[in-house]
């Protein structure tokens, strides 16, 4: 009989408040939503930083003929086969840095260049391989001891420049964690919106149920029994929330990740089922408890009779 009860006054809390709960089941479901695609976003940056930082080059490029009026540790013209001999020599002393060396030529590197931007780029029809640098790929066991590659190498005469493409990704993902710090702000504000309103909605129907309130505290009812049907209202608002978020999530990982960026941006390795399946519970749990302790903070001071 308890149960019953407590069941029919939630769906009439419910119909009574049916536009409050429509807001409050659409605000829990986007701050949600973003909450769970901001931790999407975290680890497959974390992933793409495992997955790129293990790959990243050190450059070094060559001086060409081309670069003497351009780059002054190019004055003397392009590098001599004595210089890169030299220089491919104590890259082979550095056994404790160094785990491999490519030498990439003026051809190889123009072949590169017109696979990768070939039809995108404006210079591409007027580039020759002559133009192309020469360069040393040299791969670290270390990543970030770049800096003991670039002070022995920089200065060397025929060395145009020594670049670390580590430091190109880090650009890409500080972009990247800046619209997941973007992401969370906006999830914070509207979970700021999602608590007000459950707020006033509990407000509302506790005043619209103020008499039978007073009732059943006159005939002994405990104060925990008569906040139920109230607290429940409010959870299984946030639980409907919360299964929209995960509907979205679970789309946009389908329609979003795996049907439409993977077969248009194959460098990246994305993140799979697994971890959007693993955020699935804390949406959930976030989504019933949330709005359930709002709701509990707010009653008791609503329904003091």
């Amino acid at each position: 009989m308890r149960a019953q009860f407590v069941l029919s006054e939630i769906g009439v809390g419910l119909r009574r408040n049916l536009t409050m709960t429509f807001a409050v089941i659409v605000s829990v479901a986007l701050s949600l939503a973003l909450f769970g695609g901001s931790l999407l976003m975290r680890e497959q940056v974390s992933t793409m930083k495992g997955y790129w930082y293990d790959k990243v080059n050190v450059s070094i490029f060559l001086c060409n003929k081309t670069d003497a009026e351009s780059f002054p540790s190019c004055a003397k013209g392009a590098a001599t086969e004595d210089q890169k001999k030299e220089i491919r020599a104590d890259l082979g002393k550095m056994t404790d840095l160094v785990q491999s060396v490519q030498f990439e030529t003026a051809d190889e590197a123009y072949k590169h260049y017109k696979e990768q931007f070939g039809k995108s780029s404006p210079i591409a029809g007027s580039l020759t391989p002559d133009q192309m640098q020469e360069s040393f790929r040299v791969k670290l066991k270390d990543p970030a001891k770049f800096e003991v590659i670039s002070s022995a190498f920089s200065k060397r005469p025929g060395v145009q420049t020594v670049q670390d493409q580590k430091t190109l990704l880090s650009n890409l993902f500080n972009l990247l964690n800046g619209m997941n710090f973007a992401a969370l702000g906006v999830m914070f504000l509207m979970l700021i919106v999602a608590l007000m309103l459950i707020v006033n909605t509990v407000r509302v129907s506790a005043f619209s149920r103020r008499r039978e309130t007073g009732i059943m505290r006159l005939v002994g009812a405990s104060s925990f029994y008569i906040q139920i049907p109230f607290i429940m209202e409010a959870a299984f608002a946030g639980l409907l929330g919360a299964g929209f978020a995960c509907v979205l999530l679970v789309c946009g990982q389908y329609f979003l990740v795996n049907n439409w960026l993977v077969h248009h941006i194959d460098v990246i390795q994305f993140i799979g089922w697994d971890a959007v399946l693993a955020k699935l519970p804390l949406v959930l749990a976030i989504g019933l408890l949330m709005p359930a302790l709002a709701a509990f903070a707010a009653l008791r001071k609503y329904l003091k009779v």
